[in-house]
């Protein structure tokens, strides 16, 4: 797992001569433009007019030269089934892009990217030539000619595979921004040269993290391509990379919303699961017994028990097991932070991925410590219950509030669910935002359902409203019960898995 860092960053400032104003973190460059989401062709103006509205710091096209010098804009050296540097652009226009738009001329991409844009960077890939090095150079210089032109040069960034073509626009303006793509050179090497950035494939940085610490160092600017992955995106964000070059700008967007709200939050307590064997004992404990637990569950919560709860590849399995423990025929884990870990407000993250079946009754929830205390009884002390799911329902996400006045007996809890199609498939994020005045559940980042005290005419006494005390987290693994009902004795070993959980205060 990865250190997170990031969700202490603070405002970065970005010095740039195209931004008007300072700007919050943003690394979004859209590859080829924005083209994927909406099926655009990429290297077309409809991408790069896209890449403009969804406002990406930068946006990359790859650049060629026809056979009579006119710069052009296509990923492959080969165009319409014609070699593009030996065709001229007469011989390339009749064959169109699939949304009708003619084979675009640079000069019309710089064009329309700098009309009314003081946001986004526009990153031009010289393709080195298939004919020879020289006309690569060539290339280079005559794009750079037409930058000239325009006086645009503040608000390009060249890229290259090929260190001669970058030297050469270098040798015609030594100010200029230039990254190298081929992941051959270290940032020492870079620097020496007088290239501005690194701009390596994603595994040349996971092979080479020293290469990381080094370019920062140098002041080199870091970019990475293609990220699309959702966790590949969060790995190079945490190590504030100054660009992430994507085919994905609006998931990656998605991502930087969350970096930027969380800059409102301070983590304060947290556990990776980046180790093996039993949980942490500094922050867990367990609650352990075969009593029923006021619900008529079958199981027997185990306490310090391998497997029923064990850390193992960066994550935390607890699992629900068929075997006999005192006069319970089935074994499980319930964790807790009481002791360990209280809050009263703020904010709380679990990833999660929930177990198939009928009979199991995983739940992500919160009790007071005036419970544990013996200070008050359930459920005058309250219950905030972040996710709960049962086997029988299949992928219904169930979140509650219970109190003396509205509870799951009086069939008066404060509560909403709804079918989520990937919750038994992959991780998901379930967390809540409290403060004094309202309870907001959260589910991967996005509202999934919302509370306020004394919301609807409800008492806002204690017995209405006991949210306004300090409250302990619970993780477990029931089977059976009053809601969890019949018991498939097929899907043992029954496993909830957790990525991580993850609690801030507000800064």
């Amino acid at each position: 797992m990865y250190n997170f860092f990031w969700y202490s960053l603070i405002l970065l400032m970005v010095s740039n001569e195209i931004f008007s104003q300072p700007l919050v973190y943003d690394p979004v460059v859209a590859h080829r433009g924005a083209w994927k989401k909406n099926q655009l062709p990429e290297n077309s103006i409809a991408s790069l007019r896209h890449a403009l509205d969804i406002k990406c710091a930068g946006t990359e096209f790859d650049v060629w030269m026809t056979a009579d010098n006119v710069l052009v804009l296509n990923h492959d050296p080969d165009f319409g089934g014609k070699h593009i540097e030996k065709s001229s652009y007469a011989e390339l226009s009749p064959k169109k892009l699939d949304n009708g738009e003619t084979l675009p001329k640079l000069e019309d991409f710089l064009k329309e990217g700098c009309k009314d844009n003081h946001f986004t960077k526009l990153i031009l890939e010289i393709k080195p030539s298939k004919i020879n090095t020289d006309r690569g150079r060539k290339v280079a210089f005559e794009t750079y000619k037409l930058i000239s032109a325009l006086g645009i040069e503040s608000q390009i960034t060249f890229i290259s595979f090929d260190i001669e073509i970058l030297k050469e626009l270098l040798r015609l303006d030594s100010n200029l921004h230039t990254q190298y793509l081929n992941g051959d050179w270290s940032p020492e090497e870079l620097k020496k040269a007088g290239i501005t950035g690194m701009d390596y494939h994603y595994k040349v940085f996971y092979k080479h993290m020293e290469w990381v610490k080094s370019a920062k160092d140098l002041g080199l600017i870091l970019n990475v391509w293609t990220v699309n992955a959702p966790e590949d995106m969060d790995f190079f964000m945490e190590q504030r990379f100054d660009q992430i070059t994507t085919n994905e700008p609006e998931l990656l967007y998605e991502k930087v919303k969350r970096v930027r709200e969380n800059l409102e939050w301070e983590l304060v307590w947290y556990d990776e699961f980046d180790y093996k064997g039993l949980p942490d004992s500094s922050k867990w404990s367990y609650d352990e017994g075969g009593h029923g637990w006021g619900n008529n569950e079958k199981q027997y919560y185990k306490k310090e028990s391998i497997p029923n709860a064990e850390v193992k590849n960066s994550k935390l399995y607890i699992t629900a097991l068929k075997e006999a423990y005192g006069k319970s025929s089935y074994t499980s884990a319930k964790l807790t932070t009481f002791n360990k870990l209280s809050m009263q407000y703020g904010k709380v993250e679990v990833s999660a991925k929930l177990p198939h079946g009928k009979g199991n009754w995983p739940a992500i929830w919160m009790l007071p410590e005036s419970l544990k205390n013996g200070k008050e009884s359930w459920p005058l002390c309250g219950e905030i219950d972040i996710m709960e799911h049962v086997g029988k329902d299949p992928k219904v996400v169930h979140v509650s509030l219970h109190t003396l006045l509205y509870n799951h007996m009086k069939r008066t809890q404060i509560t909403h669910f709804d079918s989520i199609p990937l919750a038994l498939d992959q991780f998901n994020t379930y967390g809540i935002e409290w403060d004094d005045s309202k309870i907001k559940f959260m589910l991967n980042g996005k509202l999934y359902f919302e509370t306020h005290k004394g919301q609807d005419g409800r008492d806002i006494t204690n017995e209405g409203w006991p949210f306004d005390k300090p409250y302990f987290l619970i993780l477990n693994l029931a089977i059976g019960g009053n809601w969890g009902g019949e018991i498939d004795d097929t899907i043992f070993p029954n496993v909830m898995e957790v990525d991580y959980v993850r609690v801030f205060k507000k800064k």
